[in-house]
């Protein structure tokens, strides 16, 4: 044996060892694919998709509401008169707006009065067709009316 053999003899082990890590096993490898698929992609996708939502639930927008159940008392304008919002029953007497529907004052037992959206003509609250335009405000009566409190604008900025 030879020198020249012996470093051939050496030069295919080194080659053999290392065509081991080379050149891969594709048949072992094509098994564990959809295992690397999932791993991968789609668990990181979810852990991106979960941790969207956590974070959009923490810092979403938020408004804080009162719950109206009865009338409230109406805003007075510049005229030292109360101003009444078109569309809802009001009480011109007790100066009360009232929650859609009604049809009586609860303190005076008067009938209530309603603006027509549309033509700004009042008119009696039991009649639910305007007499001048012929708008037909049917509105349903509802338990709870929700009204926003007064506060700082959306974003925190208040007005200067």
């Amino acid at each position: 044996m030879t020198i020249v053999d012996t470093l051939n003899e050496i030069w295919t082990q080194i080659l053999d060892v290392t065509s081991v890590f080379v050149i891969p096993d594709w048949g072992g490898l094509i098994a564990i694919l959809p295992m690397l698929i999932v791993l991968g992609l789609v668990l990181p996708f979810l852990t991106f998709l979960m941790l969207g939502t956590m974070i959009y639930l923490v810092r979403k927008p938020r408004t804080k509401l009162v719950l109206e159940t009865g009338p409230r008392i109406a805003e007075i304008g510049a005229g030292g008169e109360p101003v009444f919002p078109v569309g809802l029953p009001h009480c011109r007497r007790d100066r009360l707006v009232f929650l859609s529907g009604t049809v009586r004052c609860e303190r005076c037992r008067d009938e209530l009065a309603v603006i027509c959206p549309m033509c700004n003509v009042g008119r009696a609250a039991i009649v639910d067709t305007c007499t001048n335009c012929g708008l037909v405000l049917k509105v349903a009566p509802r338990a709870v009316a929700i009204r926003t409190t007064p506060g700082p604008r959306p974003g925190g900025a208040a007005a200067a």
